[in-house]
């Protein structure tokens, strides 16, 4: 695994290693936030259909099974979550958020997405600053022609199309501090962009790059936006998070030892822990048997780096 990015000439040439510090085998593991009323680590192994929940420590997972797969998810004000299955968004209550083991929670349906295009699915997506879900489509089918969109999401709005280009693979969904600047990309393009965003109105403007992503082999995925206003990215084939500044250069490299990795968050009782979640799928066997923590989560602490909470989905009641 080529590791080639150029790191900012005001830091050491090093960079830092994740450890692991969950074992899972997650064939596709995505969405990682920290849930901080429940201090718990929440993610999604998409392609086996589960929502699933760790608390630093604990030998056991919480795994709650979904009629469907889950690309993207937020928690709500209320303790429900919001998640967005394949072609549908939906509220799920857990009986308990802070059991182990298997549970079934209830699903709610809210509204269809994208549902007379077959080929595309939810996938990745996060709250804005005001509570709202921001998320994207993607193109399963093998051609990947870009016909993946943006929505927003409200109990006060309704499903709402940003006004953003087609992607094949949407990705890198993240908000800066004020709420203002909204990011995103095309997974394929290798681009991460940048642009001007209202909650309210779900009007975007001035749609432009914020970072190139190299080397060829690197390919931006999930992202998440620190308190100082930096973008960290998780790349997938190149084994590694990316931390950019505002103006979108380089400033750190953390490794993960396994080829896929998906989403970071930070989290912990100081947000100065980065966590990353990672995936198995397209992985050859003697990739597998080198990088046998593929699927697992990594992470490190990092003192002089503090992260931002998502906000909780405001799934109040339109009206209410």
């Amino acid at each position: 695994m080529s590791n080639d990015t150029p790191i900012d000439p005001n830091r050491p040439a090093e960079a830092d290693l994740a450890q692991p510090m969950l074992a899972q085998s997650a064939t596709l593991g995505e969405g990682l936030q920290w849930h901080a009323p429940t201090q718990r680590w929440w993610w999604t192994d998409i392609e086996a259909s589960t929502l699933n929940a760790w608390t630093p420590g604990a030998s056991q997972t919480l795994t709650a099974k979904l009629p469907d797969r889950l690309g993207s998810f937020a928690h709500c004000r209320s303790g429900r979550l919001l998640l967005g299955l394949a072609k549908r968004l939906c509220l799920a209550t857990l009986a308990d958020a802070q059991a182990s083991g298997s549970v079934s929670p209830t699903i709610q349906s809210l509204v269809p997405v994208d549902p007379a295009e077959p080929r595309t699915r939810i996938n990745d997506g996060r709250t804005d600053r005001r509570g709202y879900f921001v998320f994207g489509t993607m193109n399963q089918a093998s051609d990947k022609r870009p016909i993946g969109s943006f929505y927003q999401y409200s109990m006060q709005h309704g499903l709402r199309r940003l006004a953003l280009p087609a992607v094949a693979i949407a990705n890198s969904i993240c908000f800066s501090p004020d709420g203002g600047t909204m990011y995103f990309c095309d997974t394929l393009s290798q681009t991460i962009m940048q642009c001007d965003y209202d909650a309210e109105s779900a009007q975007v403007a001035r749609v432009r790059p914020f970072a190139q992503v190299e080397p060829a082999h690197a390919w931006p995925d999930g992202s998440v936006i620190a308190s100082d206003a930096s973008l960290w990215n998780a790349q997938w084939g190149a084994g590694r998070v990316v931390q950019y500044s505002p103006e979108g250069q380089v400033m750190r490299v953390v490794r993960v030892a396994a080829n896929n990795s998906t989403c970071p968050a930070f989290g912990g009782e100081l947000m100065d822990q980065l966590m990353v979640s990672t995936a198995r799928v397209d992985q050859s066997r003697e990739e597998l048997e080198r990088l046998p923590g593929s699927g697992s989560l990594f992470g490190l602490r990092l003192p002089l780096v503090r992260g931002l909470p998502d906000a909780l989905f405001d799934d109040q009641p339109a009206g209410a």
